[in-house]
């Protein structure tokens, strides 16, 4: 039987271009005919062919062999089985003359009306080959990719729970409602950036969940924005958001010459601005890590001035601090409803109480000279 180069040529093109494995097509191919052919002789022959077939497949010219396996036994008092075995006398009819008692022969079948069955195969084999090992590739594409970050573009966005973005030319997302910034509409053509979030293997090929919510988004787009942090001069610790609204951001100090607030703000604020309109206009508060408790909570409470910080416990899980600012600075440690410090706990891992000083005002900056005068 002939598939022909053509054959060949198509198989030898879906290897290099998917990134499959030509023996994989071929051995899947040759299963495929096997069981195919095994059917074809049931059916011609009225009942249920046990024969045991072997398909080859000249991966040169595109030819295929077909034959069948038998084991030659001593005489037609020893044929058990028609299907799988071969009298001697019947195997030397045949041309084997040199058979011998329990040796497997293959002989060569020349199933003419097979020829369409086995070109139609062929085809779906290669087809269904194609889809498995694109749907495995895609897989393992992105799982390498998980927790990165990707651009997208919103190519469905008519259902109420989820909208549908394609992030490569063949490989579709989904972006739940659970992933989807609070407000945001999401547009036909929209590009946008996007974190795999989780990648899932379906019967109908992976699963690919995308998110616009989920810290990291922040984290890696901050790392792509700021050469400092990518150079390692300042180290990402935490990062803590209310996708849409706000979110806060604490930073390490490798390199004492590097300013952590300047970095991420950039020249003229375009650094951040670039964070935050892709964001939806998230407003994003550089936070400076401490290893003190009492200094951290006081950075993370910002844009709020804190007058003192009392450490109530430092035990786990019950760490816990009392937090004094000044009357007119109270709204703004809390924020509003209660966001400020709600991000500033979560930030922290402390459980923050915050408490404004009776009669007590904030200094202002001729207090503060007033004060130096005095000591003098």
């Amino acid at each position: 039987m002939h598939l022909g180069r053509e054959f060949v040529l198509t198989v030898n093109q879906i290897a290099d271009t998917r990134n499959i494995d030509r023996g994989e097509i071929i051995s899947s191919l040759k299963a495929a005919l096997e069981s195919a052919c095994k059917k074809h002789q049931g059916s011609t022959s009225n009942s249920n062919s046990n024969s045991n077939v072997e398909v080859d497949i000249n991966t040169e010219t595109g030819d295929i062999e077909l034959s069948e396996l038998k084991t030659v036994v001593k005489d037609a008092d020893a044929l058990t089985s028609p299907d799988t075995q071969i009298t001697l006398k019947d195997a030397k009819a045949l041309g084997f003359y040199d058979a011998k008692e329990g040796e497997v022969l293959k002989i060569a079948k020349d199933f003419s009306s097979f020829g369409r069955i086995a070109a139609q195969t062929a085809r779906q084999v290669v087809i269904q080959h194609l889809k498995d090992a694109e749907r495995k590739v895609i897989s393992e594409e992105f799982k390498g990719k998980l927790h990165e970050i990707m651009p997208g573009v919103i190519f469905k966005a008519d259902y109420p729970d989820q909208v549908l973005v394609r992030l490569s030319d063949r490989t579709e997302a989904t972006l739940p409602k659970r992933e989807q910034i609070p407000g945001e509409v999401y547009k036909l053509g929209d590009k946008l950036q996007f974190l795999v979030y989780e990648v899932r293997d379906d019967t109908r090929g992976p699963k690919i969940i995308v998110s616009r919510t989920h810290p990291r988004l922040l984290k890696k787009l901050m790392e792509r924005e700021v050469p400092e942090i990518r150079e390692g001069a300042l180290e990402i610790k935490d990062v803590v958001r209310e996708a849409g609204v706000r979110s806060k951001v604490s930073l390490e100090v490798h390199d004492i010459n590097v300013d952590p607030i300047g970095a991420c703000v950039g020249s003229s604020g375009l650094r951040i601005k670039n964070i935050s309109d892709e964001l939806k206009g998230e407003k994003v508060d550089i936070i400076t890590w401490s290893d003190d408790p009492a200094s951290y909570i006081r950075s993370a409470l910002a844009p709020a001035q804190i007058a003192k910080v009392d450490i109530i416990s430092d035990k786990e899980p019950n760490k816990s601090a009392k937090v004094y600012v000044y009357p007119d600075q109270l709204s703004l440690a809390i924020g509003k409803a209660g966001q400020n410090v709600r991000l500033a706990a979560r930030l922290t891992g402390w459980k923050i109480d915050i408490a404004a000083l009776a009669g007590e005002k904030m200094p202002t900056i001729q207090d503060l000279f007033h004060d130096v005068n005095e000591v003098n």
